[in-house]
């Protein structure tokens, strides 16, 4: 890669990061989230705001730049990924645990949480392609042979697979990585917390709506099939574990970093297990490396 490409990407990445802080703003002011979140020190919240923004940034680039897929519907992909997996998957939680969390997050902030978020994805995704240059063309190479029809019982076995796998991702993780990062701080924060019986079917269901938003990554990314799976990997670990580089009064830092390293992990780990899965072919053979 020439050194000017390098700098003209660079570049790119620098204006991306600004737009979306400022997307981030202007959702926060007409969603009215700037008037119910409690952010720490304002010089931490700018850092980590911004940080968040580059993160957020930079493999939504990858996603663009890879994408077979270009105008109108990269646009439409890339608002479903980036509102899918950072506000949706993130709140959606939060909705279901309230009346346990009560004390720690506002009910009015739930709802405006994700009216935020739609509005920030909705600014930034066309700003993203078009500062890409993918705005215009009619992609690159046909569709990948992974996202042709397949039979219905394949679908079954993968994605009832999937939910499983989220389910024991999602329980490895939070007891062998959250717990003992957190340390006294967890009973500090969640002493009160009772898991419901039925949080086992709620985590398989979102094991379900991660697939959903890996599908259409797995289907515009060209080039081999590991791009594929870094791609969903890094989209699902890095969007949503990027919220936490945030410092808020209602989370300790101690759970927000632990919180932080279990996201990020546990999600790279289970997007990349997804990717694979999606593109494995009916001979039972994943596709190569």
């Amino acid at each position: 890669m020439k050194a000017k490409t390098i700098a003209l990407f660079g570049l790119k990445i620098v204006v991306l990061t600004f737009l979306l802080f400022v997307s981030f703003s202007i959702a926060a002011v007409l969603s009215g989230v700037a008037g119910v979140v409690q952010t720490a020190e304002s010089t931490g919240t700018m850092a980590g705001t911004l940080l968040m923004c580059l993160l957020d940034t930079l493999v939504l680039s990858y996603l663009i730049l890879r994408s077979r897929w270009t105008g109108w519907r990269l646009v439409l992909t890339v608002f479903f990924v980036f509102y899918g997996v950072k506000t949706f998957m993130s709140q959606i939680e939060t909705v279901v645990f309230l009346k346990y969390l009560v004390d720690i997050v506002p009910a009015e902030m739930i709802p405006k949480l994700f009216v935020q978020g739609a509005i920030a994805a909705a600014i930034f995704s066309p700003l993203a392609v078009l500062v890409h240059g993918r705005m215009k063309g009619t992609g690159e190479g046909p569709e990948p042979a992974q996202g042709a029809a397949r039979p219905w019982t394949e679908w079954v076995w993968k994605l009832a697979l999937i939910a499983v796998i989220y389910v024991v991702v999602y329980i490895s993780f939070g007891a062998f990585v959250f717990k003992p990062l957190a340390g006294e701080a967890f009973q500090a924060y969640y002493g009160d917390l009772q898991l419901p019986g039925w949080i086992l079917p709620f985590q398989a269901l979102r094991g379900l709506m991660w697939a959903a938003l890996a599908l259409p990554v797995v289907r515009t990314m060209k080039g081999r099939p590991w791009e594929a799976r870094l791609a969903v990997a890094l989209l699902f670990s890095v969007l949503m574990a990027s919220n936490l580089l945030i410092p808020t009064e209602i989370m300790p830092q101690a759970i927000r970093m632990a919180h932080l390293v279990e996201v990020s992990s546990s999600n790279f780990l289970f997007g990349w297990i997804v990717g694979w899965l999606l593109l494995k072919g009916k001979s039972g053979k994943a596709g190569g490396a």
